[in-house]
């Protein structure tokens, strides 16, 4: 830990394009499982998010906010394709600007891996291949449906802009919708949206331009994208570099570096703790990306000490560092950092939280076997 007299550089701003974020902690986007099923949000997303502001994160990033009702992924996920959703979504920032924090919404579309109980049809993919986690498969979509989808997620960052948020993040991670599209895996187009690095970017450029366009050019766009798919055939770091660049000069604003998909049954969230030296696991990738793009970039993998995110900040692998579990745990873990109560997160890495009845740590909950409700 930084000595008490040589501030840590975690605890200086950053900007990420218009953006002044206050430190260098971002929460990464974890879907909660606390909206109504109808995508509005409810009193228990605010609480979450005030949580975390409270507890002095920088950057929040939220959950993953459907763009379309086709595009939902998961029960009780947050919505954001409906002008109606909008005064819910303004209470998030309501309650988050109440504090220095600043907050951004994460803005996806499902593509292959949802089911059709969930989005009310077939999954749309850029091409037809079967997704075998979800048992689906998806249809190849037609240039109006990408048109129809770049509509989408334009207008969804409009609503975002009109509730108050600061920015919004693209999912373009994990095995999602444009995520799809980035993989040579599951993009087999032969058209315009497919084959070569620039086209397979295509609906991405497509949306960052119109969401610049409508929420003017000072509007941040930031991405989670994959350093790689870890699926044969799929998408690898030299070529996660090459459309780093294509989205560095599309105009993106910052580049959260991720990795996986559901069907390579290898995440982001790796389960169990890795010594202190194995913290960050995608920095090295995103230390690449940060040179290529020559935009701010977000670190993440199984972040617990403060030594480790402190390093990789010093050492130019990333300019914030993500974190997902230890703010289910600890939304407070910034705070007690700054303050010097602690030098690391109690998480244990186990992946217990992601829980349908509502995210929230396993270690905690007052509902586990033995407990009562306090």
């Amino acid at each position: 830990m930084a000595s008490a007299s040589i501030p840590s550089i975690l605890f200086s701003p950053v900007r990420i394009g218009s953006l002044t974020v206050p430190n260098r902690f971002a929460r990464s986007a974890t879907h909660d499982f606390l909206a109504d099923e109808d995508g509005s949000v409810t009193d228990r997303n605010v609480a979450l998010y005030a949580g975390l502001a409270e507890g002095e994160v920088g950057l929040i990033i939220s959950g993953h906010a459907f763009v379309s009702p086709e595009g939902k992924a998961s029960p009780r996920q947050i919505g954001v394709c409906s002008d109606a959703q909008v005064p819910g979504l303004s209470r998030i920032t309501r309650a988050v600007h109440a504090f220095p924090s600043r907050i951004m919404l994460q803005i996806a579309h499902a593509g292959r891996q949802t089911k059709d109980k969930i989005c009310g049809g077939t999954p749309l993919a850029p091409s037809a291949v079967y997704e075998p986690v979800m048992k689906v498969m998806p249809r190849e979509m037609t240039g109006a449906d990408i048109r129809h989808t770049v509509r989408d997620f334009v207008q969804a960052a409009e609503r975002a802009a009109q509730a108050g948020f600061d920015g919004v993040q693209l999912h373009g991670a994990h095995g999602y919708l444009l995520s799809s599209f980035f993989s040579p895996y599951t993009n087999r187009r032969k058209d315009e949206w497919g084959g070569s690095t620039e086209n397979r970017a295509r609906l991405a450029v497509e949306i960052l331009h119109g969401i610049k366009m409508k929420c003017g050019p000072d509007f941040p766009v930031i991405i989670k994208l994959n350093a790689s798919d870890f699926l044969p055939g799929g998408l690898e770091v030299e070529e996660s570099i090459a459309l780093s660049r294509v989205l560095g000069r599309a105009g993106i604003d910052a580049i959260e570096v991720s990795g996986g998909m559901s069907e390579a049954k290898k995440g982001s969230m790796w389960p169990g703790l890795r010594p202190e030296d194995e913290e960050g696991y995608f920095a090295p990738a995103a230390a690449r990306i940060k040179a290529a793009a020559s935009v701010p970039v977000l670190g993440l993998g199984g972040f617990r000490t403060l030594r480790a995110m402190e390093r990789t900040v010093t050492e130019r692998k990333a300019d914030l560092v993500s974190l997902s579990r230890p703010f289910v745990r600890e939304p407070f873990l910034v705070k007690k950092f700054r303050t010097g109560e602690i030098a690391q997160s109690a998480c244990i890495s186990c992946n217990k939280c992601l829980n349908p009845k509502g995210i929230s740590c396993a270690e905690l909950r007052t509902d586990k076997p033995g407990t009562s409700p306090s």
